[in-house]
């Protein structure tokens, strides 16, 4: 009985680690975005982040949760927005300093903008802005300032 288990045990041991796999291939869909945002999602993207700076300005909760994407309503605290609000000088005129998508750590990219300051002869970024498709705010980065 001893052997017929023994020789069993073997049988199934080398039947486990003989099963090859052969031809495995993970297909990964990605949505193809576009190269560059269209002037009107730019128009939209911009005019949504200046009126998220005079919400800021004001200290106007309900403006800013309006245009903030529900996926990070929860999360921005008036904490957050206090942080956001001192890393950069939000009474300065912004301009358009680039327009593209920025890669999320998942793989995903979103539109993004990156301002500079009005009159700012450097190409330096003040902050970065990234959008949900529909326009939303999904988070805002101040640029490090530099001490």
């Amino acid at each position: 009985m001893k052997k017929i288990f023994l020789g069993l045990t073997v049988l199934a041991a080398q039947l486990m680690f003989a099963q090859k796999v052969t031809d495995v291939k993970v297909e990964k869909v990605q949505k193809e975005i576009p190269a560059q945002l269209s002037k009107e999602k730019i128009n939209l993207y911009n005019d949504n982040f200046l009126k998220f700076v005079e919400a800021l300005k004001s200290s106007d909760r309900p403006g800013i949760d309006a245009l903030l994407s529900d996926k990070v309503k929860e999360i921005v605290t008036d904490d957050v927005l206090k942080k956001v609000k001192d890393g950069f000088d939000i009474n300065r005129k912004l301009d358009i300093l680039k327009t593209g998508y920025h890669r999320l750590m998942d793989g995903s990219s979103l539109p993004s903008i990156n301002y500079k300051y009005a009159g700012d002869s450097s190409s330096k970024e003040a902050i970065m802005a990234v959008f949900e498709e529909n326009g939303k705010i999904i988070g805002v980065m101040p640029a490090k300032k530099d001490k």
